[in-house]
């Protein structure tokens, strides 16, 4: 679904994705190790074709909205993502996902700002009772911005997930116990958030 507004932050702002932000920049966010360790589309080929179907979909969903988060700084320039969706409307909840695809942006408290603009506009705008995320647990940065996004942390599944073993160089398979790892969960509701 689209917007028209934009939700204005002080480090970024966030903007639906367009078919215009789809080039080689963030075909190769979803092609670099480091940045997709803990994506799911680390478990197929990115191409220019396959980001641009994504947000195509994107647009065309009737329960997700896909942001392309914006640097507020003098560049204005494209830095990643956060997708809010699907929406349960029966439950009134929505799930969270987001990646900074631009390390240089990294470690600046981006992905909170992030995190806390979408959730604003699900509790706000959208009159969500609840908004929720999982995460890897050794996705330390992700966890750190859910913490300071005002998200509780709710359970875990013991080693649910598995990490992709090129990190350890072993190729694709998995064969060791620390390869995998429990799946955290994160939640805030409606009258918590600040």
């Amino acid at each position: 679904m689209e917007i028209k507004e934009e939700l204005t932050g002080l480090t970024v702002f966030l903007r639906t994705c367009r078919l215009s932000d789809c080039n080689e920049t963030y075909v190769s966010w979803l092609d670099d190790p480091v940045v997709k360790q803990y994506l799911e589309t680390r478990f197929s080929v990115q191409t220019l074709k396959s980001v641009c179907q994504f947000v195509e979909d994107m647009l065309k969903s009737d329960s997700s909205y896909l942001f392309a988060i914006i640097s507020n700084d003098s560049n204005k320039k494209h830095i990643g993502n956060i997708k809010l969706g699907p929406i349960h409307p029966h439950y009134s909840y929505a799930d969270i996902s987001y990646f900074i695809g631009d390390k240089s942006y990294w470690g600046k408290g981006i992905a909170t700002e992030a995190i806390k603009l979408v959730t604003n506009f699900a509790f706000t705008t959208l009159k969500l009772h609840r908004v929720q995320a999982g995460v890897f647990e050794h996705n330390i940065g992700s966890i750190r911005a859910l913490e300071k996004a005002g998200f509780t942390l709710e359970g875990r599944l013991r080693k649910k997930l598995r990490i992709q073993a090129w990190q350890d160089g072993k190729g694709d398979e998995c064969e060791t116990e620390k390869q995998w790892q429990d799946h955290i969960f994160y939640g805030i509701l409606n009258e918590n958030f600040k």
